[in-house]
C-alpha cells in the first residue's frame, strides 16, 4: 500500500510540472486611439492596458508603434510596476497620420530575465488626417505663451498653416 502511495504522488508531480508555467496573459487592451494636441501641433498614438494578472517585479512592456510617416517603427520601453493595475503607453509624436488607415502596433511584456510573457499586436485607425493641425503649436513655454511665430505682434493671423506631411 505504502508502494501505491508513494507512486501516485510521484506520477502526480510529474503531472504537476507538465503544465504551463506561463499562466494567463498579464495585461489586457482596453483602448487605443491617435491624440490631436491642437495647441502643441503634434499627435501620439494612445494604448491603455488594464492588468489581469501579477507580473514579476523588474517586468517592463515595449510597444513598436508603425511609424505613418514610414522609416522603422516607433518604439517604446516602459517598466510595470506591481501595485498599478492600468498601463497608459503614449508614443513619441507622429505625423503624416492618415484618415481610416489602420497603423500596426505590437506590445511586448517581458519578465526581469527579458523573456516573453505576453505579446499583442492590434492597429489603431484615425478618424481624421493630420493635417487638421497647426503647422506650428499656437502656444509656446510651460505658461502656454502665444506663439510670437504664429500670433504676430500678438494678433491672430486671418488663416493658420495647417500640418502638412513631407513628400
Amino acid at each position: 500500500m505504502k508502494r501505491i502511495v508513494i507512486c501516485a504522488v510521484l506520477a502526480a508531480a510529474a503531472l504537476i510540472g507538465c503544465q504551463r508555467e506561463t499562466g494567463p496573459d498579464p495585461l489586457k487592451l482596453t483602448g487605443k486611439i491617435f491624440v490631436f494636441n491642437y495647441r502643441l501641433a503634434y499627435a501620439t498614438y494612445m494604448i491603455t492596458l488594464n492588468k489581469t494578472e501579477p507580473v514579476p517585479d523588474g517586468s517592463v512592456v515595449v510597444a513598436r508603434f508603425e511609424n505613418p510617416a514610414g522609416g522603422e517603427p516607433l518604439t517604446l520601453t516602459r517598466k510595470l510596476f506591481p501595485k498599478l493595475d492600468k498601463v497608459v503607453l503614449e508614443s513619441p509624436d507622429v505625423t503624416c497620420v492618415r484618415k481610416e488607415r489602420p497603423y500596426a502596433v505590437t506590445i511586448e511584456v517581458k519578465g526581469p530575465d527579458g523573456a516573453t510573457l505576453q505579446k499583442l499586436q492590434t492597429t489603431v485607425t484615425s478618424n481624421v488626417d493630420q493635417n487638421v493641425l497647426p503647422g506650428k503649436p499656437l502656444v509656446v513655454g510651460p505658461a502656454y505663451d502665444k506663439n510670437p511665430e504664429v500670433f504676430r505682434d500678438g494678433l491672430a493671423p486671418t488663416q493658420f498653416d495647417m500640418a502638412a506631411c513631407p513628400a
